[in-house]
């Protein structure tokens, strides 16, 4: 009987680590950030424990998160990138541990056409898809946002004013996600990256790019995991309304 026990406890495990590495976890909703929703629910320490790869922001929007290789990046409104303390708390989210099942080279591609691209390796447009981009960039174009303070304004009112950055001949890592258009008011339909340099000293979410050469991944992914906030946050927020709009607004 014990034997038996053994075998079964060691099957689910094995079931729980295989969906672990298809599953995208998300903390909040991307209308919800929208709204103004920026205080913090999970730590970056927790946070960690989803997934090693992904993309988010920090408590009152205080600047542009990249994980890459199980380390988070914080990109804040002077362009420069800090590591955030593991009790720091973010407001919004997206994570998976990274395991790529498609690689090719992308050569000679912006934003645009490198969506096309990947749109073209994974023709399922209702398949969530992790994405990593590393080469070489003629240049590229990427934002941060600065700390915000109570009462919060909406993030279209707060990108107006968003600090730009462009970058000349720089190498450096794209993460990010790709997406379905049914996840819309979940998260930003299509492609949404942000950016780290090489030399870990540049970044931010990506608004353009072009690549002079590098090298795709793209990790397919199975399952999404939403994360609500545990308390009150989104009580008086209306959530049924279509903020595309909105989206396209902030995200320019």
């Amino acid at each position: 009987m014990k034997k038996i026990l053994l075998v079964l406890v060691l099957v689910f495990c094995n079931g729980c680590l295989t969906s672990q590495t298809d599953r995208i976890t998300q903390t909040s909703t991307i209308d919800a950030l929208l709204a103004g929703a920026y205080d913090g629910q999970m730590s970056c320490g927790e946070l960690l424990n989803y997934g090693n790869f992904g993309i988010g922001t920090f408590e009152r929007l205080d600047g542009e998160m990249t994980i890459l290789n199980g380390k988070i990046y914080q990109v804040k409104s002077d362009g420069k990138v800090y590591i955030p303390a593991a009790d720091i708390k973010t407001p919004f989210a997206t994570v998976c541990n990274f395991k790529p099942d498609i690689q090719f080279a992308m050569q000679s591609a912006d934003f645009k056409k490198a969506q096309s691209i990947i749109d073209a390796q994974v023709s399922n447009q209702n398949q969530f898809l992790a994405v990593e981009i590393s080469g070489k960039f003629r240049h590229i174009k990427v934002r941060s946002v600065p700390v915000q303070h109570k009462p919060y304004p909406p993030l279209a009112e707060v990108t107006k004013t968003q600090p730009v950055f462009e970058m000349n001949d720089i190498t450096g890592t794209i993460v990010g996600f790709r997406t379905p258009p049914f996840a819309k008011g979940l998260n930003v339909p299509g492609c949404h990256f942000h950016f780290i340099s090489s030399d870990l000293r540049q970044g931010g979410n990506v608004l353009d790019f072009e690549l002079n050469s590098g090298n795709c991944k793209i990790d397919r992914c199975s399952e999404f995991l939403l994360i609500l906030p545990k308390n009150d946050l989104l009580k008086n927020i209306d959530l049924s309304k279509d903020k595309t709009e909105e989206l396209q607004k902030a995200e320019k």
